[in-house]
């Protein structure tokens, strides 16, 4: 068995999720640290659904058959691909973020550096799982083009895709709805709860909607 070594978990959990390999990642993720966690995992279940969203449409466009769909194959190729870099960027900011947050929270609450960093740093670890959401609404709707013009034999992969996708927006949600207590003002955090649970009502719509058209 292999031993466990903190300081290499220590290393992963700093370098961008992309350059891991999937072994480091799931290490980091296994080791009894708060980072990465489930914001990670929401950002790299988006990434997912958009590289699914990739293939598929990658498939088509190598294909004659679907020739007279390209302008629009192209057009999603392009967006989901730039959709899957945003979504690891978004992994890798969750983390930057929560890191901050918890660097703070540790210190006393009348430490000047904490009250200094402590509003923005409790935005940025609402924002950032917030960001995955609405990229998961960006992702819903570049692969709805793809439904009935791409190849029957991949139906498979574009529902996973959706599916990672509608799954990825609930991820983050939990991650909004930890922090989310943190903001000061109480008709704030209500006003964006009250959003947050309306943007996922309607990813949840559309990712259904899409499904049950495959």
């Amino acid at each position: 068995m292999t031993a466990h070594n903190p300081a290499a978990n220590d290393q992963s959990t700093m370098q961008p999720l992309g350059e891991q390999t999937v072994d480091a990642f799931l290490l980091a993720l296994s080791a009894p640290t708060p980072v990465p966690g489930g914001g990670a995992v929401a950002g790299l279940l988006l990434a997912q659904s958009a590289a699914l969203g990739e293939m598929v449409v990658s498939f088509a466009l190598s294909k004659s058959k679907f020739a007279s769909f390209a302008p629009v194959h192209r057009a999603s190729l392009a967006a989901l691909t730039e959709l899957r870099q945003t979504s690891m960027r978004l992994a890798d900011l969750d983390a930057a973020a929560y890191r901050a947050l918890n660097r703070l929270w540790k210190l006393p609450k009348e430490d000047a550096a904490r009250a200094a960093g402590w509003t923005m740093a409790v935005e940025d670890a609402i924002q950032a799982p917030h960001s995955v959401i609405e990229t998961a609404s960006s992702v819903l709707r570049q692969l709805e083009p793809l439904i009935g013009t791409t190849a029957e034999s991949l139906k498979s992969d574009l529902a996973i895709a959706i599916d990672l996708a509608a799954a990825a927006s609930r991820a983050a949600a939990w991650n909004v709805r930890a922090n989310l207590p943190l903001l000061e003002h109480e008709h704030e955090r209500k006003d964006r709860a009250t959003a947050l649970e309306s943007a996922l009502r309607d990813i949840a719509l559309r990712a259904s909607t899409l499904s049950a058209r495959l």
